[in-house]
């Protein structure tokens, strides 16, 4: 399955956000994208997650044309995406946060929560232990029942990861998953974001670490001024004058 992203044009005012962006990737693959301040990397993840619409262009994912659905419409058709500043709900726990995300729940709604009581228990029970398997997946354990809101930036960033889990996503869009986080919780990241992948999970990654990124992922496409600069991997695209310009300001990788 692949997720195409075709021609995707934004414009702001007089300001060109994406000027023709395309790129394509196999849903359970990994590619990173790069790009200086202002290239249109968030503006770009924002169109393909659906939380704004492009002027002109297309994401698809299997051949299934996503530009008529919303941010809840495509997360259940298999992708969804984090935030580069991590969205917890401060006030409950991690655990909470997890099982918060679990779609489709039946006490959501009066219905389901007074005529179909041991169904809604059952599915609490059922989500619970999910959501208990991933905080021991991520290594959150010990914080399993500490409030969100007190969690350092890293650990902030597994809850985010965690709550993407609990949708049971085909693709995850992380957005800057390594910024503000020490580099032994980046390692962490890294090597859980790895497992993942080889379980069949596809990620899609912005991310200013250089060295963190190339580390993790096979492809990098390098944005600049709303353009795709350049793509390949990462000892290739790195060398390449133009992505050093761009990126680097003439600085060898």
């Amino acid at each position: 399955m692949t997720l195409t992203v075709r021609d995707i044009t934004k414009s702001w005012g007089g300001f060109r956000a994406l000027d023709g962006v395309s790129f394509s990737m196999e849903s359970s693959g990994l590619l990173g994208i790069i790009g200086p301040n202002g290239a249109g990397k968030s503006t770009l993840f924002s169109v393909v997650s659906g939380f704004i619409g492009a002027d002109a262009g297309s994401v698809s994912l299997g051949g299934a044309a996503f530009d008529r659905m919303g941010p809840a419409a495509r997360a259940r058709a298999g992708m969804v995406r984090t935030f580069q500043v991590p969205r917890e709900f401060h006030h409950l726990t991690v655990r909470e946060n997890l099982m918060a995300a679990a779609p489709g729940q039946s006490g959501e709604g009066l219905v389901g929560l007074f005529l179909r009581p041991g169904r809604v228990r059952a599915e609490e029970v059922a989500i619970r232990a999910e959501a208990d398997a991933t905080i021991d997946f991520l290594r959150l354990a010990p914080v399993a029942d500490t409030p969100a809101g007190r969690l350092s930036g890293g650990q902030k960033k597994l809850v985010e990861l965690g709550r993407a889990l609990m949708a049971k996503p085909r693709l995850i869009l992380l957005d800057e998953p390594f910024a503000g986080v020490n580099p032994v919780l980046i390692a962490e990241i890294a090597e859980r974001i790895a497992v993942l992948n080889a379980r069949g999970i596809g990620f899609l990654v912005i991310e200013h670490d250089l060295d963190a990124l190339s580390r993790l992922v096979p492809r990098l496409v390098v944005m600049d001024r709303g353009r795709v600069l350049a793509e390949g991997a990462p000892t290739q695209v790195l060398l390449d004058p133009a992505v050093r310009e761009a990126y680097l300001g003439g600085v060898a990788a």
